[in-house]
């Protein structure tokens, strides 16, 4: 299994008590779904090596886990900070507009006035706001990820159409 074959559900925050548990961030917006798994690929030193879960307790976007492979808090501090990742098939599928990060790199955004703006090259997540980035006119446009901006993705076209507020470009471009 590689990387590309998997998405990130999210990371060690830090060590838990002395027998190994580790407090994990979930980045999903249902964590819930995950409270049967029984193991997850874990990224260390850009591998994926696969960690079997003892038990999981989810606790709103944070979850107590204990792997059977961490027996300790110096094991469990050497995990600490690294990406936790599940097969992409895993993925329930998206309807309408909703996508996954992962699923449109590469996509062309097309804005309604200016056009053909490039392909969605990357993504940034901050606590208050997802950006998509495209790269337009060699420089790299940050494009806020919300339904007044986000107007329709077409996977069939690999695209997505989009409604620049105005100014927006002009702040990247210096004009």
């Amino acid at each position: 299994m590689t990387i590309n074959e998997c998405f990130q559900l999210g990371y060690v925050i830090k060590p838990h008590g002395l027998n190994g548990e580790v407090d994990v961030f979930l980045d999903t917006d249902f964590p819930e779904n995950y409270t049967h798994l029984e193991s997850v690929f874990v990224e260390i030193i850009q591998k994926l090596v696969p960690f079997f879960i003892e038990y999981i307790q989810i606790r709103g976007n944070k979850a107590l886990i204990k792997f059977s492979e961490v027996d300790s808090v110096e094991n469990a501090r050497k995990i600490k900070g690294c990406t936790l990742h599940l097969p992409a098939t895993l993925l329930p599928p998206l309807k309408g507009n909703a996508f996954y990060f992962h699923e449109v790199i590469g996509y062309d955004v097309v804005d309604n006035t200016e056009g053909s703006l490039g392909q969605v090259v990357k993504f940034y997540n901050y606590p208050n706001q997802d950006l998509l980035a495209v790269v337009y006119r060699d420089k790299e446009v940050l494009i806020p990820l919300n339904d007044d901006i986000i107007k329709h993705v077409s996977r069939t076209k690999k695209q997505i159409e989009v409604a620049l507020p105005v100014g927006l470009l002009e702040i990247y471009l210096g004009n």
